[in-house]
């Protein structure tokens, strides 16, 4: 199989099928577990499966992509209430090894009734294309990240996007790189001054690219994970999840 073969088969054992049998073929022993409440090794995660399907939980896949040993899922998760809220957006992503999935990071957040753009967190352009760019785009994300969010050159931005063109599915913020800089701005006043912004890695796979971000914010620390779309060697699209890294997780691992 495949890395996102082997990812989906798991993904669907463990949360559709609810099978600890078939999931735990298809995991290492040591698996390493990155959720802060999850215990690591494949028992963490086999454990999981009956509260899974005790809670009624359900799962939706919008997109997959997958860049040498790591994929990466954007999901919905519904009827989560055991997990947080009702309804979930969530980027979990897979390293694979030796034919095995031997890691997991995972980021999720409540789905809000309303967004600033309209557009909701997981919805918009699905279809992959561009495979010959996927490394250019990269780059491209990366430097946008590097310079725009993180602050490096932000006057750099026109090089990454028009910032009349970047559709927004952040719920919180706008579209473009108005609705960007006022919610950057509002951030700030209400205190939430993004200090660090340091990408940990990065999946590529044609016009889409995700990012993990290790952050601290009004002086906390938090994940951010992201995923961009490019058009013609510009940014067009933003989906992400943020969420507050907890100080006590289950395991040693870390959220990165």
């Amino acid at each position: 199989m495949t890395p996102k073969e082997l990812v989906l088969a798991l993904f669907t054992a463990a949360f559709v099928e609810h099978d600890p049998e078939a999931a735990g073929q298809l995991v290492t022993p040591d698996y390493i577990q990155h959720n802060p409440q999850v215990p690591t090794g494949a028992e963490g995660l086999l454990g999981l499966i009956p509260l899974v399907e005790q809670s009624g939980m359900t799962v939706t896949t919008h997109r997959v992509i997958a860049e040498g040993d790591l994929v990466v899922l954007h999901n919905t998760y519904e009827n989560a209430d055991a997990f947080g809220a009702s309804s979930l957006a969530a980027f979990d992503v897979f390293r694979v090894k030796d034919g095995k999935v031997a890691e997991h990071w995972d980021n999720l957040q409540p789905v809000p009734d309303t967004t600033v753009s309209g557009r909701g967190m997981t919805d918009g352009a699905t279809e992959i294309t561009d495979l010959d760019q996927s490394q250019a785009n990269k780059e491209l994300v990366l430097g946008f990240v590097r310079d725009v969010l993180a602050g490096a050159a932000p006057e750099n931005v026109a090089n990454y996007m028009d910032p009349e063109v970047y559709m927004q599915h952040n719920p919180m913020i706008d579209d473009g790189l108005d609705g960007l800089m006022a919610a950057v701005e509002s951030f700030a006043a209400q205190g939430q001054v993004i200090t660090k912004f340091e990408p940990q890695f990065a999946v590529a796979e044609g016009n889409f690219v995700f990012v993990a971000t290790d952050a601290i914010m009004g002086g906390q620390p938090w994940a951010f994970f992201g995923l961009w779309r490019v058009e013609d060697g510009k940014i067009v699209e933003h989906w992400d999840v943020v969420s507050p890294i907890p100080e006590e997780m289950a395991h040693e691992n870390g959220k990165f």
